[in-house]
């Protein structure tokens, strides 16, 4: 794609952003074509947005989560510091087309992880973590069919990414334990209850981990201290509407919480 084309399509889903706007499709002089198009115009999203990026989150990290939007395997993206939220807040879904949350697991870097040609080992990413932080992700889309833009085009929509609420540093021993057998337990105010497990993170929250780490240092990105990962959905989403609490359990590694506005 043109440089022309690449600031065009990002302006194009700020704007959507911005506004709580939908379309169908970009036009298609500016759609992109392919992951790496997708992802020039979502670093794109940077600069024209002024926004400071603070982490990064994981979409369709699970099987069902790829079929359900029509992509080939997982996708990376940007959070925006005005888009976080602390344990507990009160957040708006006006404009918020899918309706869902969703409990993950999320790590915080206390050392850089800069680009390079080799892939990262699990271990030597696990070495730079600093702490592990639970979280709920409401994501969203700018396009009206979701599931059927394509992989490219939502990389370029910043991987669905919205609103994520992130707790504080979990306290217990974290590192000892096995997350991909570690279970968590979500309710959706008086309305119904859900169950989920690491497992359903790539196999594993760490595992996704090595993954987006890799995925981004191939784009020439690397991670820098104090930006966290969220690595993904470990249930099914939670159906969610205006006057919900959502509160997920983690057992030993604590809770988190979010309400919707009514």
């Amino acid at each position: 794609m043109q440089e022309q084309a690449i600031d065009k399509a990002a302006e194009t889903i700020w704007q959507l952003w911005q506004q709580g706007g939908v379309i169908g499709a970009l036009p298609e002089a500016v759609r992109p074509a392919n992951r790496a198009e997708g992802y020039a115009i979502q670093a794109r999203l940077d600069e024209i947005s002024g926004r400071t990026c603070v982490g990064w989150k994981i979409a369709a990290t699970s099987f069902a989560g790829q079929q359900h939007i029509g992509v080939s395997g997982p996708l990376a993206g940007r959070i925006f510091a005005a888009r976080l939220h602390e344990d507990g807040a009160t957040v708006s879904l006006a404009g918020n087309r899918m309706l869902v949350a969703e409990p993950e697991f999320a790590f915080r870097f206390r050392a850089a992880l800069p680009p390079r040609s080799a892939p990262y080992a699990t271990a030597e990413i696990l070495e730079a973590v600093g702490t592990l932080h639970l979280a709920l992700e409401l994501p969203n889309s700018r396009f009206a069919d979701f599931a059927k833009v394509g992989e490219p085009t939502l990389i370029a929509d910043d991987a669905c990414a919205h609103l994520l609420v992130l707790g504080k540093a979990v306290q217990a021993d974290w590192r000892s334990r096995d997350l991909s057998r570690h279970e968590v337990h979500a309710r959706v105010g008086e309305r119904y209850e859900r169950e989920g497990i690491g497992a359903n993170v790539l196999g594993d929250p760490r595992t996704a981990l090595t993954w987006i780490v890799n995925e981004l240092s191939a784009l020439g990105i690397g991670l820098k201290p104090g930006e966290f990962v969220t690595t993904g959905t470990c249930m099914v989403p939670l159906e969610i509407e205006p006057g919900d609490h959502v509160s997920a359990d983690f057992g030993v590694l604590g809770t988190i919480g979010v309400s919707c506005a009514a």
